[in-house]
């Protein structure tokens, strides 16, 4: 089983343009009305369909409405990451920080109101060892 999420939005290209320069994302496929792009090992993907498009089916046509959604995108080196994203024009949401449970993480928004939490794991005892 493989998962790709898909979000319905009208900011194609300002999806595409912060995915690539921001998370290094590449493009899978793409055409008028749809974008599919994967990270940068292409372990996952991720989709994004203009709304109420007369080729998709009255489910696939309502739009996000830019709540209720976060992705979380592991990775080894957050802190590099981090120092990047600063110095971009990006809000950053969540400061980085080290959660009690092991997460290492902060956290943006893309232009389509979606929540990206970027997190390197550690195990809890690993991570109660820095306390």
């Amino acid at each position: 089983m493989k998962l790709n999420a898909g979000i319905l939005t009208e900011k194609i290209a300002e999806s595409k343009k912060f995915y690539s320069e921001v998370l290094d994302f590449g493009v899978t496929f793409e055409n008028e009305f749809y974008l599919l792009m994967h990270t940068p090992n292409k372990q996952a993907e991720l989709s994004f369909l203009l709304p109420n498009h007369p080729t998709q089916q009255p489910f696939f046509h309502p739009p996000f409405q830019g709540q209720g959604l976060f992705l979380t995108i592991e990775l080894e080196d957050v802190d590099a990451l981090y120092e990047k994203i600063k110095g971009m024009d990006i809000e950053i949401k969540l400061d980085i920080r080290d959660e009690p449970w092991g997460d290492r993480h902060f956290a943006i928004e893309d232009p389509n109101g979606v929540g990206i939490d970027l997190v390197k794991y550690t195990s809890p005892a690993e991570a109660l060892k820095m306390y």
